[in-house]
């Protein structure tokens, strides 16, 4: 098992893109330790259900600095360490910009991105103490192209990318690796409530024809994690189907 021993904290793991990216890792061997900020019930459901052992679940709210610090502090001690970050927690509150209010900004802001960038200076002591980690962020496609509608989710998610590379460049001294994952159109309960004729029209511009699975994000942040990919920092992986090839 390629994650074999290694400690891994995933943020915003009780749904979507989240689950999958945390069954894979168990599957793979890893020790799991991740969040999540409404659904207790779904979330244990979830963690009882992961192979191996020594895995933790905690609740945090990433937008948040006091439950960052105490979620943190809590998942690394119970860990003993950490070897990966995977900054997948997330939101969208989508608005023409013009009528957005001040609230959807910052919400999406504070949680997307300075959530992010608040969790990954959380690990980086630890990180650097054992001269080896791997910090994937969840960016997106939207990070890249835009997209109306979603100008501040676009902008956290854009930032995401300058953050992780910037983080990349910090670290790499102590062989700490950083990276982004950009998915296209996944298949989640968020894409699960298009209607049949709003699917069809976005796949018409991808040109492998299907949805992406939550399957396919998690064995790319498997791979990321790796010592498969030790080489590899600073970069985004861009998981799209063709959808956008920059």
């Amino acid at each position: 098992m390629k994650l074999s021993g290694k400690k891994i904290i995933v943020t915003g793991g009780s749904r979507g893109i989240g689950e999958g990216i945390v069954r894979a890792l168990a599957q793979a061997g890893a020790r799991v330790a991740f969040t999540y900020s409404a659904s207790e019930e779904r979330a244990n459901k979830i963690f009882e259900a992961l192979p191996g052992e020594g895995h933790v679940l905690t609740r945090c709210d990433v937008s948040d600095l006091s439950s960052i610090n105490q979620a943190f502090d809590h998942m690394i001690s119970k860990l003993e360490g950490v070897d990966g970050l995977v900054n997948n927690a997330g939101i969208a509150r989508d608005q023409l910009f013009i009528r957005m209010k001040d609230e959807e900004i910052t919400d999406v802001l504070n949680t997307n991105l300075l959530g992010a960038m608040r969790t990954t200076q959380k690990v980086l002591k630890p990180m650097m103490k054992a001269r080896s980690g791997s910090i994937i962020f969840i960016s997106s496609i939207i990070g890249h192209t835009g997209n109306a509608g979603q100008a501040n989710y676009a902008a956290s998610k854009a930032g995401m990318v300058a953050f992780s590379k910037s983080i990349a460049q910090e670290m790499a001294s102590r062989n700490i690796r950083s990276n982004c994952i950009a998915p296209g159109y996944i298949e989640t309960e968020m894409t699960e409530a298009l209607t049949e004729d709003q699917q069809q029209k976005a796949l018409e511009g991808v040109p492998l024809k299907r949805m992406g699975t939550t399957e396919d994000i998690a064995k790319s942040v498997e791979f990321l994690l790796s010592d498969d990919s030790s080489y590899i920092t600073g970069q985004t992986l861009h998981v799209n189907g063709g959808l956008s090839m920059i």
